[in-house]
């Protein structure tokens, strides 16, 4: 074994911690941690780190550590020289989180007294401001993936970052996974072509697999040298011969107070079905009055609106509650935020866009309304509770229906365990692939010899294959075989010398105006105004935020909605804005947002089968909820942890076929078409189909349960995985999924621009334009590089194929199958979600819903 120095003892390292840093700890009472003057050591030696340790233990400080102490070192450019350009650049995944680490890194700086400047740059910057910081750039840069394609992409990115020496990227698993962290692996190989000696750090508190994190960080270039992973003594492990030498140094920090987590044990009924949570109201309510700040976490936009509404319609204290979502106007944000740091809110309502690192030490309480969805995303949000690694942070979980009664109670058992369940990583997509091409034409000529050999560097794209790569550069110059017709998809030309460059001035500038793969679907600006009169509409009001085309269109003048925690009055539609008045109603409908659902983790869905599959485990449930699995399993039959459970009944006038797979939406989904269509084939007359995370109902004419009694339908041939073959294929060769699908890569790509100069292509336009070219080329060129990323994208993520096969590997041989005569108690939740509207708010559907639910319960429970 080889012993590293131990950079803990005095005078060991090799780089000890300079005195102003050392009189700064000292001045507030603090010691430097461990794993802070490890990374430092470890990034001084030259290596890149991936730092992995939990919610408060002074993760960002030690990630900046290293920059400061050089930049410390470094000074300020001498008289006549010429000035430094970016020292660091951070990388965050969200706007905000670049904004709360630039508040939060400016005081440790001013008080240490280093001569240091840094700023921010996300979408929400001015032109102005990014211009001056081309030309006087700051030492420390804190942007997102989207602010550096366009960095790497201007002409002036060689000089802009001739001086780089660290790249810092915090919440690096939520950057990773997706096709935000494809573009962003393209843009550090670009600064590793630009700056070979630059420094890479990775920061994370929740990590499934490291080493992916640790591949990621470094060039995947044959010849890597090989990473030393020290333990917490800085003791290194022999090295094998065989072993990858393309990892980044790993710091794992263990440790952290445990969380206190509590599920809402109401004295109300747990609903069978939904996801508002509206029957704990008063509860929440009663956690936030009993505690200093609450961060309240739901899983998308439609939920904030409607727990910020319904809280305020309790708030006889009127306490300061404010709401938090990506579709709400940027300055209301950024005051929720300045509000929050400056403690004068007791509560926040936010989705997603404040659970990764926000560091507000006095929020004492995270509640979190609906489940969690992962086992990890729960850990990333409990930890924004009491912020400090030594204090437990505290949550309440608040199940909106009864099968979420038993995800939270996996996922608070999952978190105690420190189980983790963050997404794998996927191969690079092409249509990120294709968009980058793009921006390094727009940037300088290429060589394609040179630039592949630079994408191969970054681990998603590590296993690129030439020919794959030299399509995506003929697709990106002629748009392919069966478009190279139209001279507005050549955005590239091969010259004389050999290298490809941008075939028109405009290319560039349309480029900078789509790049990003972040897809908002088609929104309108929702602009408050005083009345409905043309002056009015032509002077204008305040900008609230976006709200999405569809639900708009859905609405006549003088509905109302809630929106950006108001009551608002729909008035007209003026260009590409929803006109609207104040109002007050006690019936507003909630816009409904396209995505944001969370999928079902796998390792939390085997959890809920094995809790579901255990009957002694059912005393750790509310009562309501052990007694209606109790009475499930006296009426029908409660299925094994790798079994199948099949029931059938008759419902009203229709038959109906129930599968409890636990498997999730997306691959419940897909399961449900094909089963439809194989059940067509087997005169079954199926007429539909609903699915959720937990359970698939198909109802039709024929009497599934009678034929599966006589041998007329076969549920082993019906599960067969062969379903994955030519019905997948068929189903999918004709379905508006795949024309959707293809409709996000052609954006990303840059086939089809969403914006143009003075002007932005409606949803409807770019609708038209994508279905278009994807009937052209399936009909002419069905294996076109966009068609092949079409598929790629609906196997992993629209359709989740692999989880589909996994399921239908697993239930092999083990299909039991119960045929009732009326409705199960299992079964009562899908069923009413059976012809359920996505717009909520009308009281007499609200009735209608409450009387057949009624009516299904006693069925099934009498």
């Amino acid at each position: 074994m080889t012993v590293r120095p131990d950079p803990f003892l005095p005078g060991s390292a090799p780089f000890p911690l300079p005195a102003p840093f050392l009189e700064w700890f000292a001045r507030n009472g603090w010691s430097p941690r461990p794993h802070q003057l490890d990374l430092l050591a470890r990034a001084e030696s030259g290596a890149s780190a991936l730092l992995i340790a939990p919610t408060g233990a002074g993760k960002t400080l030690a990630g900046f550590l290293p920059s400061l102490v050089d930049l410390h070192r470094r000074g300020r450019p001498k008289p006549g020289t010429r000035p430094y350009g970016i020292h660091t650049l951070y990388i965050s995944p969200l706007k905000a989180l670049a904004t709360d680490i630039a508040r939060n890194l400016e005081k440790p700086v001013a008080e240490i007294g280093l001569k240091v400047t840094l700023e921010t740059r996300t979408g929400d910057t001015s032109q102005v401001r990014r211009q001056r910081q081309k030309l006087k750039p700051p030492d420390i840069l804190l942007t997102t993936p989207e602010q550096l394609a366009l960095l790497i992409a201007g002409k002036d990115a060689r000089g802009f970052f001739s001086d780089l020496r660290y790249v810092i990227f915090d919440e690096l698993h939520s950057l990773v996974t997706s096709k935000r962290g494809h573009l962003l692996s393209l843009g550090l190989a670009r600064l590793r072509m630009l700056r070979p000696d630059i420094q890479t750090i990775g920061l994370s508190a929740t990590v499934s697999e490291p080493d992916d994190l640790r591949r990621w960080l470094v060039s995947q270039a044959p010849g890597g040298d090989v990473a030393e992973i020290a333990d917490a003594d800085g003791v290194l492990p022999d090295v094998a011969p065989d072993a990858d030498p393309r990892l980044s140094e790993l710091i794992t920090v263990a440790g952290g107070a445990k969380p206190e987590i509590t599920i809402l044990k109401s004295s109300e009924r747990v609903p069978w079905q939904g996801h508002t949570s509206r029957y704990a109201m008063p509860e929440i309510y009663e956690a936030i009055q009993a505690h200093k700040t609450t961060l309240l976490f739901v899983n998308t936009r439609f939920q904030a609106e409607m727990l910020f509404q319904e809280l305020w319609r309790i708030n006889d204290e009127t306490l300061p509650i404010a709401l938090h979502h990506g579709s709400l106007d940027v300055g209301q944000r950024r005051k929720v935020e300045a509000a929050m740091a400056a403690n004068q809110l007791r509560a926040v309502v936010a989705t997603s866009t404040l659970d990764l690192g926000i560091d507000w030490g006095d929020v004492d309480l995270v509640v979190h309304v609906g489940a969690p969805k992962g086992a990890s995303r729960l850990a990333q949000r409990i930890g924004r509770s009491n912020h400090r690694m030594d204090e437990p942070s505290k949550a309440i979980l608040v199940p909106a229906n009864r099968f979420e009664v038993l995800e939270c109670q996996a996922a608070l058992d999952a978190n105690y365990l420190g189980a983790q369940d963050t997404p794998a990583m996927r191969d690079g997509a092409l249509d990120v692939l294709a968009q980058h091409v793009l921006g390094m034409a727009v940037a300088e000529p290429f060589r394609a010899d040179d630039l592949y050999a630079e994408v191969t560097t970054a681990a998603p794209y590590a296993s690129l294959d030439r020919e794959t790569f030299d399509r995506v550069i003929d697709f990106v110059a002629t748009g392919g075989y069966a478009l190279r017709v139209y001279e507005r998809y050549a955005k590239i030309v091969l010259t004389e010398d050999g290298t490809w460059r941008v075939s028109h001035p405009r290319i560039a500038q349309q480029y900078r105006m789509n790049a990003g793969t972040i897809l908002d679907a088609p929104s309108l600006q929702v602009r408050l105004i005083r009345r409905r009169t043309k002056s009015a509409i032509a002077r204008g009001g305040p900008i609230l935020g976006k709200i999405e085309e569809g639900f708009v269109e859905a609405l006549a003048p003088g509905d109302t909605f809630s929106f950006s925690g108001q009551v608002l009055r729909f008035e007209t539609i003026h260009e590409n804005q929803c006109l609207v008045t104040k109002a007050v109603s006690e019936d507003s409908k909630i816009p409904t947002y396209a995505g944001g659902k969370f999928p079902l983790t796998i390792f939390l869905a085997a959890q809920v089968r094995a809790m579901l599959a255990d009957p002694a485990r059912w005393g750790e449930l509310p009562e309501q909820v052990s007694d209606w699995l109790a009475i499930q399993q006296r009426k029908s039959l409660i299925p094994g942890p790798d079994e199948l459970l099949i029931e059938t009944f008759p419902n009203g006038k229709r038959f109906f076929l129930v599968a409890y797979p636990f498997e999730g939406r997306l691959a419940h989904q897909t399961l449900g078409m094909l089963l439809t269509r194989r059940l067509e084939r087997a005169r079954a007359k199926p007429l539909g189909f609903v699915a959720t995370d937990y359970a698939i109902s198909i109802w039709g004419r024929g009497d599934m349960g009678a034929m599966i009694a006589d041998g007329r339908l076969s549920l082993d041939a019906l599960f067969d995985e062969d379903m994955l073959g030519d019905d997948l294929e068929a189903w999918m060769a004709d379905s508006w999924l795949l024309k959707r699908t293809f409709r996000q890569c052609a954006v990303i790509s840059g086939l089809i621009e969403k914006r143009h100069p003075g002007q932005e292509k409606t949803g409807r336009q770019v609708t038209v334009s994508a279905d278009l070219v994807y009937d052209v080329l399936r009909a002419h060129e069905p294996d076109h590089i966009l068609m092949r990323a079409t598929w790629a994208d609906a196997a992993t993520g629209l359709l989740d194929v692999s989880r589909v096969s996994d399921l239908l590997g697993r239930i092999k041989h083990h299909i039991v199958h119960k045929d009732l005569d009326r409705v199960s108690p299992l079964a009562v939740p899908i069923m009413l979600q059976i012809g359920r509207e996505s717009v909520m708010g009308e009281a007499r559907d609200d009735l209608l819903a409450e009387a057949a639910e009624e009516e299904l319960v006693r069925a099934a429970l009498d």
